[in-house]
């Protein structure tokens, strides 16, 4: 799997932000952002890693 150049702008954003790389990979409607925010609120680190996952996925 090729890495883009907006995927790297989305890694760089879910290292600053998870679910803003999550929204602009998935969107806002999905459910994929609302466990990302779950996640990013319950603790910093697994909303990394759920949304490095996520881009790195689609």
């Amino acid at each position: 799997m090729a890495v883009t150049c907006t995927d790297i702008c989305k890694l760089l954003f879910a290292f600053i932000l998870p679910p803003l790389g999550v929204m602009m990979e998935r969107g806002c409607w999905h459910c994929d952002f609302y466990i990302n925010i779950l996640l990013t609120l319950l603790g910093f680190i697994p909303g990394i890693i759920h949304a490095v996952y996520i881009i790195m996925k689609y």
